[in-house]
């Protein structure tokens, strides 16, 4: 098995799971569906938060006894974690202004391209991460600075490498589109291909560098945002992707104990034999998802990152049609 999903706490922790999931998926309907729930979720919210986070560590930085105890100050000071927090964020911010037309810029063409420079930039921030590991642990274990035992070899190589190649998995990069009713961004280029290719990297991420934080933010984070592409809001993936990803990464940093300390608490099995079936699997699947890509760009003698080259299949048509008319014929 991958986590340590048995024992006492078995019930409790797949009980979790579904609320996360479920969670997850609500928060980001909410979220999506209206202007004032954008606004509240990816700008509010995280001004809120950065005030917290700033009066946390400079009453720490004090000595206060209260800020020295505080959960997010002990158990979320890794770098990472706010990196990916403020990384999502202003994703979900650009993407909004992409479908709500915001100012000059959510109108330009070029900043169509911004969904894969933020994402590549996510993206890399993971692969750093597994490079980390990697060089600090290499064959044999160390403790991170939440106190996480974390195994250094092959595996995160690999996986690093799995992102790297995922980055060039991006197509159509200008291929973006507000929905009909304005609710969604839309990047039909988008397609199973890349979804897939990224949920293995991403998984094999977690499992390798945030071990005790796999079964939630691996699994259930990735699955919300996949389960609603492929079921009600095909060619929105990326925008599910983000905006779930800026919630969990809200509440985690809040509430650290859901995932560190409490009857909900998983560990994977944490076994480096795993891992590297793990990374293997992730990076087959990228290797695979960019050569069929190459493939069908060679064959349409285009540019595949300038251009749209899943035009015609099932996934790319049935986005596509739910693009505003208007800017389909600009």
């Amino acid at each position: 098995m991958l986590f340590q999903v048995y024992g006492d706490n078995a019930i409790c922790q797949w009980i979790g799971w579904i609320l996360v999931f479920c969670c997850l998926i609500g928060a980001n309907e909410l979220a999506r569906r209206t202007k004032t729930g954008g606004v509240i979720a990816f700008l509010v919210v995280p001004a809120v938060l950065t005030v917290y986070f700033i009066t946390i560590y400079t009453a720490a930085a004090m000595g206060a006894d209260w800020a020295l105890n505080n959960p997010t100050y002990v158990h979320m000071t890794s770098w990472f974690h706010y990196a990916k927090l403020y990384a999502a964020t202003i994703g979900c911010i650009g993407f909004m202004a992409l479908k709500y037309k915001w100012g000059s810029i959510g109108k330009s063409h070029w900043f169509k391209c911004f969904p894969f420079v933020i994402v590549a930039i996510n993206i890399l921030i993971a692969v750093v991460s597994d490079f980390e590991s990697a060089i600090r642990g290499w064959g044999t274990t160390w403790i991170s600075t939440e106190g996480v035992t974390l195994y250094g070899g092959w595996h995160n190589v690999f996986n690093g490498v799995a992102g790297l190649l995922n980055i060039f998995c991006m197509t159509g990069w200008f291929g973006i589109y507000a929905s009909k009713k304005k609710d969604d961004m839309l990047w039909p280029d988008m397609t199973w291909v890349f979804i897939v290719a990224y949920d293995l990297w991403n998984f094999c991420y977690t499992y390798n560098c945030l071990p005790t934080h796999a079964w939630y933010c691996g699994l259930a984070l990735l699955l919300a945002p996949t389960v609603a592409n492929f079921f009600w809001n095909k060619g929105g993936w990326i925008q599910n992707r983000a905006n779930t990803l800026a919630i969990w990464c809200m509440f985690a940093q809040v509430f650290p104990m859901f995932q560190d300390y409490s009857v909900f608490s998983t560990q994977s099995v944490n076994n480096p034999n795993v891992n590297l079936a793990v990374s293997l699997i992730a990076l087959a699947a990228n290797v695979l998802a960019l050569g069929y890509i190459l493939l069908r760009a060679k064959k349409q003698g285009i540019n595949p990152w300038t251009k749209e080259v899943f035009k015609g299949t099932k996934d790319y048509e049935q986005a596509i049609a739910r693009a505003d008319e208007a800017e389909l014929a600009a």
